[in-house]
């Protein structure tokens, strides 16, 4: 008479997304010395990677998981011990295959700001996936922005106050990957990348005073930065505070316009003219800091009568 084999106890498994498994051999508490065992087997959940049934030992294959929760396959063994010419099943014994599923993070937009400003918060989030604890890690390529290198375990990223030392606009990519663990497995997931561009304050150039006589013609006088960014533009306000030089009160242009000087009193009369830029880059608008020269126009004098 043949026994009722028993199968040994199989170790369930939880894998990644896309992971290799670890083989399965099986084995019985058989020990007798003639006849041989067979296995059959199936597979309640076959989108794991692992056809839905078969015969024999189990070797290595990969996951698959193309869903936002973890997917658990039972597999079921039963035995069979052909002794004699008979062939007797056994008893059956099951196991469980999980795949957790391949995280992914939710877009982050890019930013551009001035330097100075405060960026915006940001939460990380991984909408619609479940059953498992999801925990995020971050780096930043370049910390002259103002923001740290990374952040382990981290919800977001809170505001920071943007940096930038040069005269052109820099940015850092910050890289988020998410990690999935479930079943004391840790899935690290698809990483999300975003850009933070910090402006520069620009300074408008030195103008160097001037003395004019009434009635000159004043040159035009052309505006620049010391701004070295190869993207962007770089837009002009001035102001002057003493239009009976002949001057205008001010205006939005790139270079002051040329304009007949004029004094009718008797004393040199003296206008401040400021000059203020504005970067615009990566659709933000940056003001830069102002730069101040004077126009002095000298009277006609007129010989008094002897």
């Amino acid at each position: 008479i043949n026994p009722t084999v028993a199968m040994t106890p199989v170790a369930s498994q939880v894998v990644c997304d896309g992971a290799s498994t670890t083989a399965i051999t099986f084995g019985t508490n058989y020990s007798g010395g003639s006849g041989t065992v067979s296995y059959a087997w199936t597979n309640s959940e076959s989108s794991i990677g692992l056809a839905s049934s078969g015969v024999g030992n189990i070797p290595v294959f990969m996951t698959k998981n193309d869903g936002t929760s973890p997917i658990t396959a039972t597999i079921t063994v039963t035995p069979t011990l052909t002794n004699g010419g008979t062939s007797c099943p056994g008893t059956p014994t099951s196991f469980t295959i999980t795949v957790n599923p391949t995280v992914t993070v939710d877009a982050i937009s890019d930013e551009t700001l001035c330097v100075g400003a405060s960026s915006t918060p940001v939460v990380f989030a991984s909408t619609g996936f479940t059953g498992g604890t999801i925990t995020y890690n971050w780096t930043n390529s370049n910390p002259d922005i103002g923001l740290g290198a990374g952040g382990t375990n981290a919800s977001g990223i809170p505001s920071f106050v943007a940096t930038n030392t040069t005269m052109a606009p820099i940015s850092g990519t910050i890289t988020v990957t998410p990690t999935f663990n479930n079943g004391g497995k840790d899935c690290i997931g698809t990483p999300e990348e975003y850009i933070i561009t910090v402006n520069p304050t620009v300074t408008a150039n030195n103008i160097p005073d001037r003395i004019e006589c009434n009635g000159a013609t004043v040159p035009s006088l052309a505006f620049g930065t010391n701004y070295t960014g190869t993207t962007g533009s770089v837009s002009y306000v001035w102001s002057n505070n003493n239009t009976t030089i002949g001057l205008g009160s001010g205006g939005t242009s790139t270079e002051l316009p040329s304009f007949t000087a004029t004094n009718t009193g008797t004393a040199p009369v003296t206008a401040t003219i400021t000059v203020t830029p504005t970067l615009f880059n990566e659709g933000e608008y940056c003001q830069g800091t102002a730069e101040t020269f004077t126009i002095t126009v000298n009277p006609t004098v007129v010989a008094t009568p002897l």
